[in-house]
């Protein structure tokens, strides 16, 4: 952006700005993706089911970029006022952690399309593996998100459950 802008007040795309733009779509996304592939259960619908599993596939790649921009996000709000290490680093576990349930996710849904690709329905063991992967990482990206938004409102934490105390 030109000197001219700053001087105005606007500021520039940072690491920060990357990571909250894109870091809602997964926990959205996989809420939507959950209602869809349950959508398709209750139908009997195996386009459904199987709109489903790409919507869980599409997910695990939007993932990656959204797990690499936690970095320059960290880079941008340390010093801050109210951010500490402690915020940031429980989490950035529980992403890393999140990111890799997402991508089990992903990986198993690409593999049970092309596994049963030749199958007139997908088995109901496989349905049932698929929720049980989805419901786990639904609630590990609500729980990363709760966290990220502690780093940097104060009013949603909790000063029980701090990872730093509190100054006397």
């Amino acid at each position: 952006m030109p000197k001219r802008a700053r001087e105005k007040g606007e500021r520039m795309l940072n690491g920060a700005h990357l990571h909250l733009i894109v870091n809602h779509f997964p926990v959205v996304g996989i809420l939507f993706s959950i209602l869809l592939f349950l959508y398709g259960l209750v139908r009997g619908s195996e386009e459904i089911k199987k709109t489903g599993i790409g919507a869980f596939i599409l997910l695990a790649l939007i993932t990656v970029p959204i797990y690499l921009t936690g970095e320059g996000a960290e880079e941008a709000v340390m010093g801050l006022p109210g951010v500490t290490e402690g915020f940031i680093g429980r989490h950035e576990e529980i992403a890393g952690l999140s990111a890799v349930l997402i991508e089990l996710l992903g990986i198993a849904c690409l593999a049970g399309l092309y596994f049963f690709r030749r199958s007139a329905t997908m088995p109901k063991w496989f349905n049932a593996f698929v929720l049980v992967l989805a419901f786990s990482a639904a609630a590990l990206m609500g729980l990363t998100a709760n966290l990220g938004g502690q780093i940097r409102h104060t009013e949603v934490r909790d000063v029980v459950a701090s990872p730093v105390a509190p100054n006397p």
